[in-house]
């Protein structure tokens, strides 16, 4: 499994997320996309994608990037960062084709359960581990 941290690039003659180091802090300068390819090439079987954007607030993942290295590479990816209720987490797996979705704080203040997020799912027709 390979974690990538990413921002988006705020420049709108070049679009995208540059790859973050240090806790969100470094920018690399590296493409999202292109080093999403390059670990999966190195044998990432699982990719860990966390929007540094969204990170801590609750207002939901960042779908497009989920999305676009989901679609790009042939392993899972695991949407992280932005979580705040379960239909983010519905959203980060249908619209964002995620295999599955990080969430901390939301368990960890006790403002959802597991088995509410499951059950929330499969009402929804989403797969989940029992």
């Amino acid at each position: 499994m390979v974690a990538i941290d990413a921002r988006r690039r705020n420049d709108p003659l070049n679009m995208g997320w540059d790859v973050y180091v240090r806790g969100g802090r470094e920018n690399t300068g590296l493409d999202v996309l292109a080093w999403a390819q390059e670990v999966v090439s190195r044998g990432a079987g699982e990719i860990l994608l966390t929007s540094m954007d969204a990170d801590g607030t609750k207002a939901g993942y960042d779908l497009e990037l989920t999305r676009q290295v989901a679609e790009l590479v042939e392993v899972p990816v695991i949407a992280s960062g932005g979580a705040g209720n379960c239909e983010h987490i519905y959203d980060a797996v249908t619209k964002g084709k995620a295999e599955a979705a990080l969430l901390a704080s939301l368990l960890h203040f006790g403002e959802l359960s597991i088995a509410e997020i499951k059950d929330f799912l499969s009402d929804r027709q989403i797969q989940i581990r029992k």
